[in-house]
């Protein structure tokens, strides 16, 4: 890059942070009295007001601004640039990226002198000798570890097919190495539209897939055109996968061989990759997906009526023609191993040694340091791929984790011999965006004694401050926390919304769920949550330097006073609204807080080829209650389209606004229905 370039990077990151309001004459003000805003907040919704300033970038005097900002905002600053660097890889669990996230945050526990937080190994109440608390994740890669096919064929013998050209294996595969002679059983549908079903009245002949290997049809019955015969749409909830395979399973097939049917319309072109192929359970026998070319000559081997795929694919279409048990001896052979790919990840976690009658007590202090890397989770479907930096979320958060264990570490530094300090434990928190993986592990496998933790703060997204607003979520997780807190606040000059409910979707719910009191430090989403545009020069410094003051000041107390919080357990006394993925773990996509409407469900994850979105649970008072919506339906359409899967359902909630009426088509109990949906308002802040 040349120094101009640079320079050029330099003056725009300069501009924005004067545009978000802290000119070094906003820097310099003195602060008001805080303000205290005592109920819930949707954390998904929480966006406070912009009051940015714009200064002429040519004027701009980047020496006299990063100056004014003072240590602790550069310190910040500097982190979090550099964490939400390319070289990072946007810190997804199992990639280079995040291991070197996690080195680069050891590297300042060691430089500011904090202890090891861990054993080696997996005795947690061994010598605390690492900095490393290891565990793993699925969600990582599956690879293909073994797979060989082999066939005869006529005129040339036996055929060895070629991985990767000819078949693959697929994600829910066994590891097994079975010779069986074949049948074929069409779609495996047992119960469609119309009484279509793959099997007989009384699934007569059972018996005769006992020890075969069986070749299932792709998706679902097809018309003349290539069609669905089942929907106008695509396909429907019948082309999904793993009901197929548990169809030939329950009938004892020893080996599954899945192929595209000849001629339709809508089928994926190719092999299907491992990874997205992992459709439902893994399964105890060898599963591949063949080429047409090689099913054809897979039949023309085994079928002695000398049909074809095509010829097949038709009887299938009609339905209730049973297994079709192939007369040939020839026998095909499947070997198939899948390494299931987990994630070895780590929690970063250093230790500052408290002194006197406190020293064995201690405070947790965190953030996550993970985010989701391409975009190949918790993105949406048009940024999947690329880049998504994590500035705000969690780089920010990562990095006031850090500076604060500067400040901390300066003042144990120069205590009195005499004072009681309790101990405290940094930790940078892994596989948060997965569903608060790291914490929840923290809290399963502790290092720390029962009972000896009095409070837990987190930072997430503290790097978006706007009109010196925050929220703090857990005021009443301890009893009377709140009136401990209100000199400390109102002396920051902040706007605080005071939450008192200890949930919430990051990782200080896994500690309130333990019993264990927290604070939650949030400066609010906004229009680059989860997306490629969270670039490390949006963040505000200033803001960030409030939010840690405010944290130092607030831990300052929790270590000092020996009076031992008590966990309250407090919680809203009335919610409008709620986020949507219950209360762990941030969504990788619903209805995000910011989007004009709310359709109030819980969504869960489709599988396989099944389309749509299936509804875990419905708020009350929500569009979906009042339209009539439940727990178990699964979305199809929505507006005249097909519905993909929650991503989808995100893109389509931010495209609407209140009081518009769309009708969605749903499956309930088997049948489809129309249901028309009026769009309520996001709830952006939840009042008592």
């Amino acid at each position: 890059m040349s120094i101009r370039h640079a320079f050029s990077l330099i003056v725009v990151s300069t501009v924005l942070m004067i545009a978000l309001g802290f000119s070094p004459e906003v820097v310099a003000q003195d602060a008001a009295p805080g303000q205290i805003i005592e109920g819930a907040v949707n954390p998904y919704g929480f966006q406070p007001e912009n009051d940015f300033v714009v200064v002429d970038a040519e004027t701009a005097d980047l020496g006299r601004l990063f100056e004014d900002l003072g240590p602790e905002a550069r310190e910040w600053y500097q982190h979090v640039m550099t964490l939400s660097g390319p070289y990072f890889e946007g810190r997804a669990p199992g990639s280079a990226g995040i291991e070197r996230a996690a080195d680069y945050v050891q590297f300042w526990f060691e430089r500011l002198g904090l202890e090891p937080a861990f054993a080696e190994g997996d005795d947690a109440s061994g010598t605390w000798t690492s900095y490393r608390q290891f565990l793993e994740l699925p969600g990582g890669t599956p690879t293909i570890e073994r797979a060989l096919m082999q066939y005869r064929r006529a005129e040339h013998g036996e055929q060895t097919a070629e991985v990767g050209k000819d078949f693959t294996v697929l994600g829910n595969s066994g590891t097994a190495d079975v010779s069986a002679p074949l049948a074929f059983l069409g779609y495996a549908i047992e119960d469609g539209p119309d009484g279509y079903s793959s099997f007989p009245a009384a699934d007569e002949g059972l018996k005769d897939l006992d020890g075969r290997i069986v070749i299932i049809l792709r998706y679902e019955p097809l018309d003349d055109e290539g069609r669905s015969r089942f929907t106008s749409r695509r396909f429907s909830r019948h082309a999904a996968i793993p009901p197929k395979m548990k169809a030939a399973v329950d009938r004892g097939a020893a080996g599954i061989i899945l192929v595209n049917p000849p001629g339709a319309v809508f089928a994926k072109d190719g092999l299907q990759d491992v990874a997205a192929s992992r459709a439902g359970d893994e399964l105890d026998i060898p599963v591949v997906q063949v080429t047409p070319e090689i099913a054809n000559r897979l039949i023309a081997a085994a079928d002695s009526d000398g049909r074809d795929l095509a010829a097949l694919r038709r009887i299938a279409d009609e339905g209730g023609h049973g297994s079709i048990i192939f007369g040939g001896e020839d026998e095909v052979r499947l070997a198939t191993a899948i390494d299931g790919g987990m994630n070895r990840t780590a929690n970063i976690g250093g230790v500052l040694r408290g002194q006197g009658d406190l020293a064995d007590e201690w405070v947790i202090i965190g953030g996550h340091y993970d985010h989701v890397g391409l975009g190949t989770f918790g993105a949406m479907p048009n940024n999947r791929g690329r880049l998504h930096p994590g500035a705000d979320d969690n780089a920010s958060g990562t990095s006031g984790v850090l500076v604060t264990t500067q400040l901390l570490a300066e003042r144990y530094a120069n205590a009195d011999a005499d004072a009681d300090l309790r101990s405290i434990l940094f930790i940078a928190f892994t596989g948060e965006e997965t569903g608060l993986n790291g914490s929840r592990y923290y809290v399963e496998h502790p290092t720390l004694p029962a009972g000896s933790i009095n409070a837990m703060l987190n930072m997430d997204m503290i790097g978006r401050m706007r009109s010196d607003t925050l929220a703090i979520g857990g005021t009443s997780s301890a009893d009377g926390m709140l009136e401990e807190l209100r000199p400390m606040l109102e002396k920051s000059g902040l706007t605080v919304y005071a939450d008192p409910n200890g949930r919430g979707p990051s990782d200080h719910a896994s500690f309130y769920g333990a019993g264990i009191p927290v604070l939650f430090f949030f400066t609010g989403t906004h229009d680059v949550y989860h997306q490629p545009g969270d670039y490390g020069w949006t963040v505000n410094p200033a803001g960030a330097a409030k939010v840690i003051d405010l944290v130092v000041d607030v831990a300052g107390h929790f270590v000092t006073d020996p009076e031992r919080l008590v966990f309250g357990g407090g919680r809203p006394t009335r919610v409008v609204s709620k986020p949507e993925n219950g209360d762990t773990g941030k969504p990788d996509a619903n209805d995000r807080g910011y989007a004009p409407v709310r359709l109030g469900v819980r969504p869960g994850m489709g599988a396989g080829d099944e389309p749509g979105v299936r509804i875990e649970g419905v708020s009350e008072n929500t569009s979906a209650s009042d339209a009539g919506l439940r727990k178990g339906d699964v979305i199809i359409a929505w507006g005249g389209e097909d519905l993909v899967d929650v991503m989808d359902m995100v893109t389509r909630l931010r495209g609407h606004q209140p009081g518009e009426v769309v009708e969605m088509v749903i499956i309930r109990d088997g049948e489809e229905m129309t249901i028309p949906v009026t769009m309520k308002a996001s709830e952006k802040v939840i009042e008592n």
